[in-house]
């Protein structure tokens, strides 16, 4: 099979500090692996291209890359999956992470994340002999987050790492889920409560499942950030404008069946944040102009009812 793939470069000794594109045409058999592919080219095609693989299993995470503009493990992405018909192959380094060269990045700011919530086990007391041993049932509810094997897939693809570097990512935060829901650990209300009160923490997820679509082992990190604010809004933590912004969504959606978009943002930042409201003018304007503006007197839709037994039968 002839394959063509169009893979991002980048040299560091390059005086011109850029990156280019560059293309190779080989042939291979259907059934590879776009690493396969990679080392081909590496080995037969261009020895300066440097890209990162190791057990070629799935296992080990260090393959991420972006391919056709997703990231993917391409150890287990095969040919046929990604140019079903012979179509071009674009590799990319994983993005929101510091390219070292080509296709290899550095995981500094992936692990420093990570630390961010301090992933160990933190304990009131250890037993004098043997050990805590945790029931069979909270294993199983921690098994789904303990698959992840940190390839920073889900960190590459985040779209608010794009915008806010300062945001503790979905990995970190699917991490600290783990400990939180551990019952050996004794730090779930100073765990949360960091996560609640730090900017760039569990509310400035903005839940687009980027990272839910390319997790390659199906850790699901943004229903572990949903989860995360929910145990956060039930322990007390509700004075945050993401708490707020929560509950008023839940009370508009549960009382007329839609929301209410003019007055949520008085009920997310307080009626006296002026600092926060100032900022929705421009758009507030915008809306205005091309007849966007929220209704000023919220009506309930109809069939609201339908949607309130379903509220009452989430509650009970």
């Amino acid at each position: 099979m002839n394959v063509n793939l169009k893979v991002k470069r980048f040299d560091p000794a390059d005086s011109t500090g850029g990156s280019w594109w560059q293309e190779y045409n080989i042939d291979i058999h259907q059934d590879s692996t776009v690493l396969d592919a990679l080392i081909h080219v590496r080995e037969y095609e261009d020895t300066s291209l440097a890209l990162r693989c190791a057990c070629r299993a799935s296992i080990c995470g260090s393959c991420g890359m972006k391919v056709n503009g997703s990231a993917k493990l391409v150890c287990k992405t095969r040919i046929v999956g990604v140019s079903p018909n012979g179509e071009q192959i674009t590799v990319e380094p994983m993005g929101n992470q510091p390219v070292i060269k080509d296709l290899v990045v550095s995981l500094d700011t992936f692990f420093n994340q990570v630390k961010r919530v301090e992933p160990y086990m933190q304990p009131d007391f250890i037993p004098d002999s043997g050990e805590y041993i945790a029931s069979n049932e909270s294993m199983e509810n921690l098994l789904t987050a303990m698959n992840c094997i940190m390839c920073g897939c889900c960190v590459s693809d985040c779209t608010v790492l794009e915008v806010d570097d300062n945001f503790i990512g979905p990995a970190a935060l699917a991490k600290a889920w783990r400990f939180v829901d551990d019952p050996r650990d004794s730090k779930k209300k100073d765990r949360l409560k960091d996560l609640n009160y730090e900017d760039g923490g569990i509310w400035d997820c903005t839940r687009c499942m980027q990272c839910v679509e390319v997790c390659p082992k199906g850790v699901n990190p943004m229903e572990r950030i949903m989860e995360l604010r929910d145990q956060a809004i039930e322990i007390g933590f509700t004075n945050t404008n993401g708490a707020r912004h929560a509950e008023a969504v839940y009370g508009d959606v549960g009382h007329s069946g839609w929301l209410d978009e003019l007055r949520l943002p008085i009920k997310t930042f307080g009626m006296f944040n002026f600092k926060e409201l100032i900022k929705l003018i421009p758009i507030g304007i915008k809306s205005q102009l091309v007849g966007k503006r929220p209704p000023i007197f919220h009506k309930s839709i109809p069939g609201v009812e339908n949607i309130r037994k379903i509220f009452e039968r989430y509650k009970n």
